[in-house]
């Protein structure tokens, strides 16, 4: 599943394409994603975009007088296709908004996890969106934010990270490579941690998260840039995928365990 800076680097990639531009109408190939696509999205016809941003894991539309809110869930693609030619589509291909600029915005998604809603009030209100935490990469997650939450905690670290009600959009990969950098084990109770490893922790995660938006994101599975590029930031991993591997720092193994049913990867000698 895409985490922050992938759907990040998504966003940034659709803007130009999108922003300002009129969507002529929509080619919708099926009635279901996980949810039940909007009729209003069938029946859309230009409608101007007024911008494209990203709210956690979600990419957002927004139109005159109302948005598009779309999550890749685990294998969605966005991917911006020049009209001029003979678009053929496959099977997946399940949305198309066709651009009044000669691109057409495609969506596919092979295991149909992802999902696009259509909120016509303040898409801040939206029931999926009001739920979220800061943005870690904002001036409102410091260490003084965090530190409040795990004082309180009574739960493992790594698990506090990838709660979208405390904070947004730090999942699997980068809470992994977070908490590495920082020298604390994902198994660490929450409360353990003083301010000093919090605010260690704070600094990293919000610098792992700009160097993965920085070279793209991280290229897992299915993963897949508007512009057909991967994301290269997994040759810069120090933990995630990498069990039985050497430690880059102390050279010992790196092992792997399961939490809540999601793999943790951890050097036991460099963090505690």
């Amino acid at each position: 599943m895409p985490e922050l800076p992938e759907v990040e680097v998504i966003k940034n990639i659709i803007k130009p394409f999108l922003k300002g531009k009129i969507i002529n109408y929509s080619i919708i190939r099926t009635k279901k994603l996980r949810y039940i696509i909007p009729n209003d999205i069938f029946k859309i016809k230009n409608q101007k975009i007024l911008n494209v941003k990203r709210r956690g894991r979600y990419i957002i539309i927004i139109l005159f007088k109302n948005t598009i809110i779309i999550h890749l869930g685990m294998t969605g693609i966005l991917s911006i296709i020049n009209s001029n030619n003979n678009i053929f589509y496959h099977k997946h291909d399940h949305i198309d908004l066709v651009i009044n600029n000669n691109f057409t915005l495609r969506y596919t998604d092979i295991r149909k996890f992802g999902f696009w809603l259509w909120e016509m009030k303040n898409y801040k209100k939206n029931i999926f969106l009001r739920k979220l935490g800061p943005e870690p990469l904002e001036n409102k997650f410091n260490n003084s934010y965090l530190y409040n939450f795990t004082k309180k905690k009574n739960i493992y670290i790594k698990i506090l990270l990838m709660d979208n009600k405390i904070v947004t959009g730090i999942g699997n990969i980068y809470s992994n490579e977070s908490l590495f950098l920082s020298k604390i084990s994902p198994f660490r109770i929450s409360n353990t941690l003083n301010i000093k490893e919090v605010t260690v922790l704070t600094k990293n995660i919000k610098y792992i998260l700009y160097k993965s938006i920085k070279h793209g994101g991280s290229t897992i599975s299915n993963y897949r840039l508007p512009n057909n590029n991967t994301g290269n930031f997994s040759q810069y991993f120090f933990v995630y995928g990498r069990e039985n591997e050497l430690c880059k720092i102390c050279k010992k193994k790196i092992i792997r365990k399961t939490q809540r049913n999601r793999s943790t990867f951890f050097c036991y000698k460099c963090q505690k």
